[in-house]
């Protein structure tokens, strides 16, 4: 089987760098504290890149995701 996948954009990759590192930082902060729904939120930011491939997609999702970190913090 054969997949017709593009080559992904600067701006997808940048944005799946971010939010991955966003992600790893949230997870290990999630771990600490025995946050549940931090780790989850730091795991679901991680596999993000791996779901979208557009960049706008990427931000939205991945600034949702962060959004959502600052309220789970509180």
């Amino acid at each position: 089987m054969r997949y017709n996948r593009r080559m992904p954009t600067p701006g997808s990759l940048f944005a799946g760098l971010l939010f991955g590192a966003i992600g790893a930082g949230a997870f290990l902060y999630g771990k600490r504290q025995a946050e549940l729904r931090i780790m989850l939120t730091g795991l679901g930011l991680i596999v993000l890149p791996y779901v979208f491939d557009q960049a706008s997609w990427l931000y939205l999702a991945g600034a949702a995701m962060c959004g959502s970190l600052f309220w789970f913090r509180r």
